[in-house]
């Protein structure tokens, strides 16, 4: 012991810190008093610490720290028997202190927690240069660690910098294509105004030459009405010149007549005594018989002509109908594309097959409608209506291809009538039999209701 100027053992113990326990000091000191706690009795124990008597020594430092801090600095002999335990777990660290020698080479967090723990003359001076070298020590790593930071960030500037300057090029290099691609469409921009201005002068040329045409014509067409008003005096004329010649005809001819029927009388009177002659059996067949011609009652050529029905009017198609066993195949979507395009293609379906519906019952004749199966987004939810067939062809076949096999697969000479305005369908449909009629015909039957 070290005794002080009034004769009193200097141990240290009147000694206090101004200030707070430096963080590294204090972490060494819950350590060793953590380490040191598992070889108390509980009696030994401070009352606020025996709850963590047995927990493990990581344990205790974790959960207690603050706890056993403070019973080292308030209780004395608890304090006392922790600087027992340390003296034997780090006796020639213990005893360098009590000399007063501390160890130079030993940690000074480590002399400054057991300076703390047993109190020897001038722990207090060992303590408050502990904290100082670890702050200095903190900072120095700080500093470090700042210089680190700033190198890397340096690195990481000139990273950016090198990628901007790398991207710089690269945004005027797409600057430079971008102002050649503008200057290309430009180029081309000035040709195609230049080809416009050349068919807006040949178009206005056309018109011109077109105007005069028209001209011309018109002048063409009042000569020949001239013309033909002039032939029309002349044709007068002679009707009229004609009709004097046969009424001078008719006056001149009554002394031949008499004659001539005088050479009858004879011809007929030896005609009828050759008879007797002979004895000739009356003639059952005359003539007139033997030449082509229309009786009464049946139709010539004219006639049968005359009474052909146009391609376009609607009733042609209910003759078709009343044909025994007609069967009737409409191609949906070209008839609803052309009546009404605008409605919803649902709308379109149910209107076609409401009026179809109507037409099946009026002709009695088979009816089949049928859809592109393309056009579905999904399956169709569709009762069909009463006399119509509905069909949608399946993926990967048209509608036009499923109209062909719908007539392929009927016998040769039912009749059978396809309503589409596709040409290729009307003429593969025709060689194969059936009788093509188009969409707008069966659109103003079924106007007609």
């Amino acid at each position: 012991m070290v005794e002080s100027a009034g004769g009193e053992p200097d141990d240290g113990t009147a000694e206090v810190l101004d200030r707070p326990l430096p963080d590294g000091v204090r972490r060494r000191v819950v350590r060793l008093v953590s380490d040191a706690f598992g070889g108390l009795t509980l009696a030994e124990l401070p009352a606020q610490l025996r709850q963590y008597a047995r927990f493990t020594p990581t344990r205790r430092a974790k959960f207690a720290g603050n706890a056993m801090a403070a019973a080292l600095e308030s209780d004395t002999l608890f304090r006392q028997r922790i600087g027992e335990r340390l003296r034997e777990s780090q006796a020639e660290l213990t005893g360098a202190l009590d000399a007063g020698t501390p160890p130079p080479a030993a940690d000074p967090l480590d002399v400054a927690a057991a300076a703390y723990v047993l109190r020897p003359a001038g722990w207090v001076k060992l303590v408050t240069a502990a904290g100082e070298e670890a702050q200095r020590a903190d900072a120095e790593r700080a500093d470090d660690e700042t210089r680190a930071e700033l190198e890397r960030l340096r690195e990481e500037l000139a990273a950016a910098r090198g990628q901007t300057k790398a991207e710089t090029e690269r945004l005027r290099a797409e600057l430079d294509a971008a102002r050649r691609e503008a200057e290309s469409l430009h180029r081309k921009l000035r040709g195609a105004l230049s080809d416009v201005k050349r068919g807006e002068a040949a178009l206005r040329k056309a018109a011109a030459r077109t105007e005069a045409v028209r001209a011309e014509g018109q002048a063409q067409v009042s000569a020949a009405e001239s013309e033909t008003r002039r032939l029309k005096a002349r044709l007068g004329e002679t009707e009229a010149a004609l009709e004097a010649s046969r009424r001078a005809a008719r006056e001149g001819r009554s002394v031949e007549d008499m004659r001539v029927r005088l050479l009858l009388d004879t011809v007929l009177d030896a005609a009828q005594g050759l008879r007797r002659e002979l004895a000739l059996p009356p003639v059952s067949v005359r003539p007139a018989e033997t030449v082509d011609a229309v009786e009464p009652g049946r139709m010539s050529p004219k006639d049968i002509a005359a009474r052909a029905l146009s391609e376009s009017d609607p009733a042609i198609l209910d003759q078709l109908l009343a044909l025994p066993q007609a069967h009737l195949v409409v191609d949906g979507y070209n008839v609803t594309k052309t009546g009404y395009p605008t409605m919803p293609l649902e709308k379109q379906r149910l209107r076609l097959l409401g009026s179809l519906s109507q037409l099946a019952l009026q002709s009695g004749a088979e009816v089949t409608c049928v859809f592109d199966g393309a056009e579905l987004a999904a399956p169709v939810l569709l009762a069909p209506p009463r006399g119509v067939r509905v069909l949608f062809s399946k993926p990967g076949v048209t509608a036009d291809e499923l109209i062909r096999q719908l007539v392929r697969a009927e016998p040769p000479g039912r009749p059978v009538v396809v309503v589409s305005t596709d040409r290729e369908v009307a003429d593969g449909i025709a060689k194969a039999g059936a009788r093509p009629v188009a969409s707008a015909v069966l659109l103003k039957r079924l106007s007609r209701g």
